[in-house]
């Protein structure tokens, strides 16, 4: 039996000053979900505050696969890149993630992806190299970003559900 399990949003991990753990919950298979994390097509519509859409999207989601983010920004573009460090589809996607401004402190994410019933739940860690990457992201709106993309990603998926047939 599944356990119900709520939104968090962001939010540091308890005893730890480099991580940050959200919890998402989606009434959609887990293949959906991973879709909508991979695929170039999807990632560019959530990913990032819809203020700024983004410009270029490249994901080569294999083992080794790099993927590049490019957003607008008063002094030209900005992006986020990293590395697939693991892929079990449809449960878990390890990879290394930077914003490219700020060499040095690439972050390792893991997400995983838990379905029963029809129903995701989508766990997303992020552990910083140090505790100043960790405030740093957070003093540059780390959390309300997060929060923001991961909704847009729920929109996203409940659009992509909808649309299947049968």
């Amino acid at each position: 039996m599944m356990t119900t399990v709520a939104d968090s949003g962001p939010m540091q991990s308890p005893g730890s000053d480099r991580e940050v753990v959200a919890t998402r919950v989606f009434q959609a298979p887990r293949e959906l979900v991973w879709e909508a994390c991979t695929r170039p097509e999807h990632v560019r519509r959530w990913y990032g505050p819809a203020s700024m859409p983004m410009t270029s999207c490249e994901i080569d989601a294999r083992v080794g696969g790099r993927f590049r983010y490019v957003f607008p920004a008063p002094q030209g573009e900005i992006a986020f890149s990293g590395e697939y460090l693991e892929l079990q589809r449809p449960s878990r996607i390890v990879n290394t993630w930077l914003f490219e401004p700020m060499p040095g402190t690439d972050t390792v994410e893991t997400a995983t992806l838990e379905e029963e019933d029809g129903t995701t739940i989508l766990t997303i860690r992020a552990a910083f190299q140090r505790p100043e990457h960790l405030r740093g992201w957070a003093g540059s709106g780390g959390y309300p970003g997060m929060a923001e993309a991961h909704e847009r990603l729920r929109t996203l998926v409940h659009e992509l559900a909808a649309a299947r047939p049968g």
